[in-house]
């Protein structure tokens, strides 16, 4: 993924606060010798405090056809894209310039994660993975918790895998016009605002978040 400078995160409170809410992601698994890589869409739940980069929980169906190319090569990408918005061309078109020489853009916020995977088919590991996983989810609670051999999940723990996904490499990116003069910053801004359409309330909060995140060097 290509990174500018000033798509960058600040930091990495910057990226870990966003995936706490945005915890729908796909998880590319390479494929068999001849076969294409597996992406299978998931929830999961990201635990920063786990590890040095944190630790992700999911679990899949049992027969799910990618756990023979997981298991052959645990190495994977965990990639989350969300927060995005078509910038048509006129809103960036640069300060004295015509409108219709300005050029389109995509907004989007992207979180990549390489990991080590890591499948658990215990099932009183199974069950506390499930636990952690329900506990990001529904924190207010509402649902038994999961316990090998016990009612209400016990008997369903034998049709998942569960998967833990030990972070070694992130790529962050908040791609929100960060290095544009203040007045392109301002008609985008306006842009969203008066459009208002899918996306655009949480681009438009990126963009004014992110000001005077990068300063170009002289």
């Amino acid at each position: 993924m290509l990174i500018h400078p000033w798509d960058a995160p600040r930091d990495d409170a910057e990226w870990q606060h966003w995936l706490s809410v945005h915890d729908f992601g796909q998880l590319a698994v390479n494929g068999l010798p001849g076969q294409p890589p597996h992406v299978q869409p998931l929830h999961f739940a990201y635990e920063p405090e786990r590890g040095e980069r944190g630790e992700v929980v999911t679990h899949l169906a049992r027969p799910n056809p990618l756990w023979p190319a997981l298991e052959a090569s645990p190495d994977v990408l965990l990639s989350v894209v969300d927060d995005y918005a078509y910038i048509p061309g006129p809103w960036q078109a640069p300060p004295d310039t015509p409108s219709e020489h300005g050029v389109p853009t995509s907004f989007y916020a992207a979180v990549q994660l390489r990991c080590l995977a890591r499948v658990v088919d215990d099932p009183a590991q199974k069950a506390e993975l499930l636990n952690r996983q329900v506990g990001h989810f529904q924190p207010e609670g509402g649902s038994a918790r999961a316990a090998a051999g016990e009612e209400p999940y016990g008997r369903m723990l034998s049709g998942i895998r569960g998967l833990v996904l030990q972070v070694i490499d992130v790529q962050a990116k908040f791609k929100y016009a960060s290095h544009k003069p203040a007045d392109v910053q301002d008609r985008i801004v306006a842009g969203l605002a008066e459009r208002d359409g899918t996306g655009d309330a949480a681009a438009r909060e990126h963009q004014v978040r992110r000001r005077g995140v990068w300063t170009p060097t002289k």
